[in-house]
């Protein structure tokens, strides 16, 4: 489909930001496995330097919308890209696992400001918003898989200190075209008086609005994110240094000339890539499929997958990269019914306000389950930290079954959800 000229610049520009974002976001748990041994220190302590990262992620989502209202999106963005990039670069001098952890810290905090910005300035400037939101959705998922794949590549060649450098340069690049391009943010909007009014919202707007959506069903929506998110960053922050422990994997032997080679760091990324598959399932089926009733079946497909990794990876290379296939496809097809769910269950003018929420639980709560994670890896077993994943899954369906039985505010008379609304891959 052909775009008008605004519509192509703001997605290039928002696409590029969005995978530099993702992409940066997984290459963490790569860098996860070097800082244990570079600064000699337990997987609980590397843990929780990594949720410093990831919890302003997500826990800035709520006063990162209130900013772009304030400052506009493109401006927003900019800071974002440019922030990243500066944190990202400032690891090289990092001399001991704090100094990590304020880098961190101030990536998640600049990275929180994308999500909001990003998609407040397509929803203000673009006309062929659901085209745009599924390309915006697709250079995500191929920052997600690129991220992991380029720094574990890089990892083989370079010093780590020199793959953080060379991390930030795409985001430095991608903020000079931003400061080149030019598009009206507001082009999709009847005139910019309305849409500053439309982005304003009170202090006692926002205490008002947010008591009626939790006393709503979005409280369950809510949780069924949350559950989500605690699932999410415990698997793929931990995944990259469980699977290097893998005898299984350790019987491999790197080529010749690359000792650094870990065939863990690519099983990973395959399952990074499996996730894109499942994610364009999981969208199609949102149309055809309630989506408390589809939450429930990936939970319940997450809850068996858990409980089923410590048999499976004592069965040899294939049936551990079978089982991570598996697991990313069902990871990441969890996401377009969440999102659709946020849709379903509250109301039009509140929506900017739930999907606020929404990036609060997935990535800001989430990254509790990074520092339980580390605890339970460090202080029990491997199998205590799958059965709490297991457990986290078995939670999220019964959330779900229960969201199941309330009635959407728009959609309460019909028995599936998703005909009039279509699903759009926000993240």
């Amino acid at each position: 489909m052909t775009l008008p000229k605004n519509d192509r610049s703001i997605a290039t520009f928002t696409m590029l930001a969005h995978g530099v974002v993702h992409a940066f976001e997984l290459a963490i748990p790569i860098f996860l496995v070097v800082w244990l041994d570079v600064f000699d220190v337990s997987v609980v302590v590397v843990g929780i330097v990594v949720a410093l990262g990831y919890a302003p992620f997500g826990l800035g989502s709520l006063p990162a919308g209130l900013l772009t209202d304030r400052y506009g999106p493109k401006r927003l963005i900019l800071w974002c890209l440019a922030g990243m990039s500066v944190s990202f670069a400032s690891l090289a001098l990092a001399p001991s696992i704090h100094a990590v952890a304020a880098s961190l810290l101030c990536w998640g905090v600049v990275a929180s400001v994308y999500h909001p910005a990003g998609l407040a300035l397509i929803s203000t400037g673009v006309e062929n918003r659901g085209t745009v939101f599924a390309r915006h959705g697709i250079a995500g998922n191929l920052g997600i898989a690129l991220g992991p794949f380029v720094t574990a590549s890089l990892l083989l060649v370079l010093e780590w200190r020199l793959v953080a450098v060379a991390l930030a340069v795409p985001g430095v690049l991608v903020t000079i075209y931003g400061l080149r391009v030019n598009f009206d943010p507001t082009a999709a909007t009847e005139d910019d008086s309305a849409a500053d009014a439309a982005g304003s919202l009170s202090g006692a707007e926002f205490v008002s609005n947010s008591r009626g959506l939790f006393a709503s069903s979005f409280f369950l929506v809510f949780a069924v994110v949350t559950a989500v998110g605690l699932y999410y960053r415990g698997v793929l922050t931990y995944l990259p240094e469980i699977l290097h422990g893998l005898p299984a994997m350790a019987r491999i032997e790197p080529p010749a000339g690359l000792e650094e080679f870990s065939l863990g760091d690519y099983v990973y990324v395959g399952l990074l890539v499996a996730g894109m598959a499942g994610q364009y399932v999981a969208g199609k089926l949102t149309s055809r499929v309630a989506v408390a009733r589809g939450l429930a079946v990936v939970f319940v497909v997450l809850a068996g997958l858990a409980v089923a990794f410590i048999p499976v990876s004592s069965m040899g290379v294939v049936a551990i990269v079978a089982y991570c296939g598996a697991l990313g496809f069902f990871l990441f097809a969890i996401e377009p019914f969440y999102q659709e769910a946020v849709a379903v269950y509250t109301p039009a003018e509140t929506r900017g306000l739930s999907y606020g929420y929404t990036y609060l639980g997935m990535f800001g709560l989430g990254a509790l389950n990074i520092a339980v994670g580390g605890l339970l890896l460090d202080y029990a077993s491997l199998t205590a930290f799958f059965a709490s994943l297991s457990a986290i899954a078995l939670v999220g369906t019964g959330i779900a079954v229960v969201l199941l039985s309330r009635r959407s505010p728009d959609r309460a008379s019909t028995g599936k959800v998703g005909d009039d609304e279509p699903a759009t891959d926000d993240d």
